[in-house]
């Protein structure tokens, strides 16, 4: 699955026509400030609207109709964002677009491996999988990586402004093509491109050409078709006997919690919402109880289902349980599930995949229909990395060598 900074398409810009303009339609993107090209509007006089305001109503709350005339017209501008934002079936249920680009391991069998280049976005969890995949099996040499940041107007840009923060990846430049934006980077491929523009992508460094940007096809890439060039190339993430488990796991994760939580987030009616919410929220009961007595999904292995899964949870009381309306419980009420999340954050090289400014940042001060204030809460305390470093007394649950279970150079 992709991200296109978080938007699955770009929102348009609002047409708010006045008796001296033409209503027209800019090309798509999403704006915080619904404008592309021009300076936001000077910030009214607040004594000025304080003083009209007293004038006009005192105290009181401004009449009924004003308020009614202002909800409507919000109500019917939010639900073209959305329109646009999320793109939803009928009844309100928000449907994803599929990837564009899709690679499967015979075409990946042509690619010469060391000129690959892997595009991403720290708050997207689609490209979090890859980075995490990309750590675990020690490719970080062999396929190096640009890291974009959500812009102003929600298009991904790559801009030198990022602080150093020890070990953890940060956003920054594009080393591979010295592109300022990811579009630049698509529209560089034979023939250009002008969809949409999502991360994580694969480039061919040398072809100058998209190898794939569907993240689950990326992560099965760099699980087994580039041990050539790993420096862990003994972890399996996705061993043989397990693969049925594997896709099993993924049939349930992916439309329940992976996408589920979007389908809350986004969803256009109250039905759509509450159908969302509730299969969320058991699944999330049903995983809690199965990692009661399992470490991993799949046993005492880690799995790609598990990195599909993480992604995810470590995200839900940093964002979705707030901004997405995921609101029944949050992670940490789930014992099991909280620890497991720990477990997989403990492991080496993960952690410093896992940038909570960012994430923040990228959901907070960019999903403009669903945080008009643009204003980022504060961070959870049970998502800091210190309370994710607790111990976790997963191990008691493996059967096997409980003291390395996934082995990292």
């Amino acid at each position: 699955m992709p991200c296109a900074s978080l938007l699955t398409s770009p929102l348009p810009r609002l047409p708010f026509p006045t008796t001296t303009t033409k209503t027209h339609f800019k090309p798509r993107h999403p704006c915080p400030i619904m404008s592309l090209n021009q300076k936001p509007p000077p910030t009214p006089n607040p004594n000025l609207l304080t003083t009209i305001t007293k004038l006009l109503w005192g105290p009181s709350l401004p009449p009924q109709l004003l308020i009614s005339t202002v909800r409507s017209t919000w109500s019917a501008a939010w639900h073209l964002m959305m329109s646009q934002l999320a793109p939803s079936d009928p009844t309100g249920n928000y449907t994803r677009p599929t990837s564009q680009f899709r690679s499967n391991s015979t075409q990946f069998s042509r690619q010469k491996p060391k000129t690959l280049h892997l595009y991403v976005g720290l708050p997207c969890p689609w490209a979090h999988r890859t980075l995490i995949v990309r750590a675990l099996k020690g490719l970080e040499t062999s396929v190096p990586v640009s890291v974009a940041s959500p812009g102003v107007d929600g298009s991904w840009e790559f801009r030198d402004r990022a602080i150093p923060d020890g070990d953890r990846v940060v956003p920054g430049l594009d080393s591979a093509n010295g592109c300022k934006t990811l579009r630049e980077v698509y529209k560089l491929r034979r023939g250009g491109y002008s969809g949409r523009s999502t991360v994580p992508m694969l480039w061919d460094v040398e072809r100058k050409e998209v190898v794939c940007n569907e993240s689950y096809d990326i992560i099965e890439l760099f699980n087994s078709g580039l041990n050539g060039l790993a420096s862990n190339p003994d972890l399996d993430l996705s061993p043989q006997p397990l693969k049925k488990k594997i896709d099993e796991w993924n049939q349930i994760i992916y439309p329940n919690v992976n996408n589920g939580v979007y389908r809350c987030g986004f969803a256009q009616s109250q039905e759509a919402y509450d159908s969302a919410v509730n299969e969320l929220f058991s699944t999330l009961d049903m995983l809690n109880d199965h990692l009661g007595s399992s470490r991993y999904l799949c046993g005492d292995v880690l799995t790609l289902a598990d990195i599909c899964l993480f992604t995810t949870l470590i995200r839900f009381d940093l964002v979705y349980n707030v901004l997405f309306k995921c609101t029944k419980r949050k992670l940490i009420e789930y014992p099991n599930l909280h620890a497991y999340m720990r477990d997989i954050y403990q492991i080496p090289k993960v952690a410093a995949t896992c940038n909570f400014g960012a994430i923040m940042d990228g959901y907070y001060k960019i999903l403009f229909p669903l945080n008009p204030s643009s204003i980022r809460p504060a961070m959870p305390s049970g998502c800091e990395h210190e309370f994710l470093s607790q111990p976790h007394s997963r191990t008691s649950l493996s059967s096997v060598d409980k003291n390395v279970q996934v082995p990292v150079l």
